[in-house]
């Protein structure tokens, strides 16, 4: 039976559309880390039921992607300060979603636009962190995957759209570490009442050294400022020292 010529079209331009992507890489799925493996994907970084985030040891970024199209990200860094070096700030970010391969080896990352959450911390700029509602579309130029000549361990690297290769994120764990891939943060409908269990607002200022748990805290100033002294006085060594010597620089 012959087709329609619009029906033919609309049909043609679905099946384009569902083969220019593809949905799934097996090489792709696990969890991948930068190489000092404390920040990590899952329940130690974000707390969806008390909507807290975890400050890990060390700052670094993780990654994790399942076999069926979704993803998590977790995001621990410092902010330099230029003006102040020894008062630098911090960021974390996390959200989750969905992902796509592009026909191109692109990677495009969709998140669950109600679920991301941002806490930033500058302290001598404000005594408390900020704590906010975070969602990024992010589109990877290319991601490769490899066995690392130097570790001997799976290695992934994603390029940006801008063509910088982010530094480099390593195999963890396998199958994935992550929270549930559904939302978990919902906002009030219309006409939900103030009883409801959605999260009304998220937007909020919590003391930069609150209290995560017994071992965790969320964005501990002292740790950044002692880190920043430290910086400091290493640069400042090697710049004064050899001249205190008389040796050129």
């Amino acid at each position: 039976m012959r087709l329609p010529s619009a029906y033919a079209l609309t049909a043609t331009l679905a099946f384009a559309s569902v083969g220019s992507a593809q949905v799934v890489d097996a090489d792709l799925v696990g969890t991948w880390a930068t190489k000092a493996n404390k920040t990590l994907t899952g329940p130690g970084f974000y707390d969806p039921v008390g909507d807290n985030m975890i400050e890990p040891s060390r700052p670094g970024i993780s990654y994790s992607f399942t076999s069926d199209g979704f993803y998590e990200e977790a995001y621990y860094r410092a902010i330099s300060n230029p003006a102040n070096p020894s008062c630098p700030g911090a960021i974390m970010q996390w959200q989750h979603g969905s992902y796509v391969i592009g026909s191109d080896g692109s990677l495009t990352m969709t998140p669950i636009a109600v679920d991301g959450r941002q806490l930033l911390s500058q302290p001598c700029q404000n005594k408390n962190s900020i704590y906010t509602r975070y969602n990024t579309t992010e589109k990877m130029k290319a991601y490769r995957v490899y066995t690392d000549p130097y570790h001997g361990v799976a290695r992934l690297d994603l390029t940006e759209f801008d063509g910088k290769i982010m530094q480099p994120m390593y195999l963890v764990y396998s199958p994935p570490t992550m929270l549930p891939t559904q939302t978990l943060n919902p906002t009030l409908a219309a006409g939900a009442t103030s009883t409801s269990k959605a999260k009304r607002d998220v937007p909020r200022e919590v003391p930069s050294n609150f209290k995560m748990g017994v071992q965790s805290q969320v964005m501990n100033p002292d740790r950044w400022w002692w880190m920043g002294l430290t910086f400091t006085g290493i640069g400042g060594l090697l710049y004064f020292g050899p001249r205190r010597m008389g040796m050129q620089l």
